[in-house]
């Protein structure tokens, strides 16, 4: 099977946080929604699409089956429709409608997963779909090909647009990002610290898990991390607000939480470079409340849905 389309991805911008960066340290962010559909997972799905199909496993019978929270299932439905592939995705109840709908623009069928299990809860159900042998579940959380995503993208990238990395921070879903981007970027910079942003158990925020939650990704390695740093809701809430209203980007969730913590790294050093990367835009999270209104009445109703 021919695809119609190129599954090769133009490198995306990285930004200084001009109004942000500490004083003798610059933070820079990677914009990843810069991508096709709008999210780093474009880089995932298309590096673990392309691997399959050139190994003979998606043809035009294959039914493809994803876990996702919205942004993998997103990235790989765009594929699938494109060749003509049908796919299932898998996601948590309390996913955002913007998430939903752009699923269903691109085709998709959707199930849903219980919401109080969050992402692991749809790995799960899936899992247990798969193991019918009906579908072929290509598997993020599992799959190397998200690794070498990160590494041979946005790793290489970030080690090509800067000159200097001490730290890398980003967000920690799959592992992939941390995996992928921070092998490269030590490739280069040996002595860089790679640091991963995590939710609390039992704090939903879309895209990013707690790895004292039970399910660990088997590409995710959390001796290759130097740190692991909790951000809760609302500090992920408050930075998201504090990058539109500061520095004119209207990022998702899950960059709040990433630049929580980059700014909390940035703030122990005395100068460096501190680089962090940026996965999707907000237009996904509108409905969510996030970034209007008092902040607790924010966090209170974000509390009751999938936001990372």
């Amino acid at each position: 099977m021919t695809p119609p389309v190129s599954t090769s991805l133009a490198p995306t911008p990285i930004v200084r946080l001009e109004a942000l960066s500490p004083r003798g340290v610059d933070v820079y962010a990677k914009l990843e929604w810069f991508l096709p559909t709008g999210s780093l997972k474009d880089r995932v799905a298309a590096a673990m699409m392309e691997k399959a199909r050139s190994e003979g496993r998606i043809t035009p019978g294959t039914k493809l089956l994803e876990p996702s929270s919205g942004n993998t299932g997103i990235a790989m439905a765009r594929l699938a429709m494109l060749w003509g592939v049908p796919l299932t995705v898998v996601m948590p109840e309390g996913s955002s409608a913007e998430r939903i709908e752009t699923l269903k623009t691109f085709g998709t069928r959707i199930l849903f997963s219980p919401q109080p299990e969050g992402a692991n809860g749809a790995v799960r159900v899936a899992e247990e779909m798969a193991a019918s042998g009906d579908y072929l579940m290509l598997h993020q959380y599992a799959n190397p090909a998200n690794v070498e995503a990160h590494y041979s993208g946005t790793g290489r990238e970030i080690v090509t647009q800067l000159d200097r990395v001490d730290v890398l921070v980003a967000g920690l879903g799959t592992g992939g990002t941390l995996m992928g981007a921070g092998a490269a970027v030590r490739e280069s910079f040996p002595r860089a610290q790679v640091v991963a942003a995590e939710p609390p158990v039992g704090e939903l925020i879309t895209g990013l898990r707690s790895m004292e939650a039970g399910y660990i990704p088997p590409i995710f390695d959390a001796g290759r991390l130097d740190r692991r740093v909790l951000v809760r809701l609302r500090p992920t809430i408050e930075h998201t607000r504090l990058l539109l209203t500061a520095e004119g980007l209207f990022a998702g969730p899950s960059c709040g939480a990433a630049l929580a913590v980059a700014l909390r790294v940035a703030r122990e050093m005395r100068s460096g470079t501190v680089v962090t990367i940026f996965p999707d835009a907000g237009w996904k999270y509108l409905s969510t409340g996030i970034y209007t209104g008092p902040l607790d009445q924010s966090v209170e109703k974000a509390s009751d849905q999938i936001l990372w």
